[in-house]
């Protein structure tokens, strides 16, 4: 009997997938050399300072091709500080996806800044241009592009947009270091990218993160922002130059050096591991080509864009083609063959969360995203239609980190045997749930595919 024509593991047949090399996942790659790098930090006591940050800084900023590369303690406080950069202070708004963890958004509330959320493009997952303009008022100070799901969004119509009404782009790349958007490396589009380095994503140095721009003024904000030990006589911003020596904001963000001692040894090697990555995903991809109701989530082969690094990879799932069989009942089957990371969804809606139509932060007497606001901000059910359905349209696919065939075949199989028996599932499909995903699920396990 072909394997594909074998019963469904969920139905009590055998698995496709018999315990793959846990090292097929494993993510970062570290090796001797990344000891050795954290080990000299820590031997001659180096962990505070900044010396070896400036110098991944500067390998980061002739990597992406960017005059300034400002180092982090996490990617929330450079996404902070980005939106600092841009001068988004009291009584502003800032542009963003609610398809995205919150801290594409929410540091905009530290500032005096609320947030308008805009619809996505169905294909790219990233801002819907059109529904950006629609939204942007006098107050748009920034919009915030989130190249989701390690896929870049379409960004010429979202620079058009705000170069029309004078607002400031901040990419955040969180999901899409390494990526590109037309030939162009992402995160060097608009005014400012945006990132975290935490140990999950695709530039995993444990923990930081990193901004990067070709402005002065904006890198100069952020230094000023929470760098104090940077914040001096070199500063060439006029408006800065009578408070240098204290934090503007009164805070501490610099990045632990620790970190940034592993950040360099990542960085050299990053291009090769993740063109690996790339076959790898791409491998699998074509061992599923033609079947019905799956595509990756990709930019299409010629467009001059890729992924950045296949981090938190998904599939696009059309449920018309199996039958109208659920993402869920779709997921169930194929954790049954032994495909652990398969998940129906993505990040819940941000708009419909309570924080953003209740929640009194700071004491202001009203929910902090109106606090500074002069209409009522509150976004509810039906606001974002693409945004609040795409959860039944998308599932977690394995993040392969090498090119091992005969590995990725396994996989390929479950597919291929889930896909081909659909009709047996529709039988026992209960449908999906109400809600599809997490405000924060996503599984940073070095190990689990």
């Amino acid at each position: 009997m072909n394997k594909i024509e074998e019963k469904l593991a969920l139905l009590g047949g055998p698995k496709a997938v018999n315990g793959a090399n846990e090292e097929l996942f494993r993510w970062p790659i570290i090796t001797a050399e990344d000891e050795e790098a954290v080990l000299d930090v820590l031997r001659r006591g180096g962990m505070s300072g900044t010396d070896v940050t400036e110098q991944f800084e500067r390998e980061m900023a002739d990597w992406l091709g960017v005059p300034y590369a400002l180092g982090f303690h996490n990617g929330t406080a450079s996404l902070q500080a980005a939106m600092f950069g841009c001068g988004v202070g009291v009584g502003d708004e800032v542009i963003a996806p609610a398809l995205t963890y919150w801290a594409t958004a929410m540091p905009a509330f530290s500032l005096g800044a609320s947030v308008v959320f805009a619809d996505i493009d169905p294909v790219t997952l990233g801002l819907d241009a059109a529904d950006i303009e629609r939204r942007i008022t006098s107050r748009t100070k920034a919009i915030v592009v989130v190249h989701y799901l390690s896929h870049p969004a379409d960004m010429d119509p979202i620079l058009q947009v705000a170069a029309k009404h004078g607002v400031k782009v901040i990419e955040d790349v969180s999901h899409a270091l390494g990526g590109l958007y037309k030939g162009r490396p992402l995160g060097t589009i608009g005014d400012v990218g945006a990132m975290s380095m935490m140990t999950g994503k695709a530039f995993a140095i444990g923990e930081g993160g990193m901004m990067v721009t070709r402005d002065q003024t904006v890198y100069e904000r952020a230094i000023a922002f929470g760098h104090y030990e940077r914040y001096g006589s070199n500063i060439e911003t006029p408006e800065l130059q009578p408070y240098i020596g204290i934090p503007l904001g009164g805070i501490k963000y610099r990045m632990h050096q620790l970190s940034s001692a592993v950040g360099r040894v990542q960085l050299k090697y990053y291009e090769e591991r993740i063109a690996e990555i790339e076959r790898a995903m791409s491998y699998f991809w074509e061992g599923l080509s033609g079947l019905p109701g799956i595509r990756p989530h990709r930019p299409e082969a010629g467009s001059g864009s890729r992924n950045g690094g296949w981090y938190a990879a998904r599939g696009r799932y059309e449920p018309v083609a199996l039958g109208g069989l659920s993402v869920t009942s779709f997921c169930a089957a194929l954790r049954a063959e032994g495909v652990l990371s398969v998940s129906p969804g993505c990040n819940l809606p941000l708009h419909l969360h309570p924080f953003f139509h209740s929640a009194d932060v700071y004491g202001h007497g009203k929910p902090t995203n109106l606090a500074h606001a002069n209409r009522d901000l509150r976004q509810p059910v039906g606001s974002l239609p693409v945004t609040e359905s795409i959860s039944a349209r998308l599932f977690a696919l394995p993040w392969f980190k090498h090119e091992w065939r005969d590995q990725i075949d396994e996989y390929v199989l479950a597919f291929r045997k889930v896909i081909a028996q659909h009709q047996e599932l529709l039988a026992v499909d209960t449908g999906n749930p109400p809600t599809l995903g997490g405000w924060h699920f996503f599984n940073h396990s070095s190990k689990k595919d």
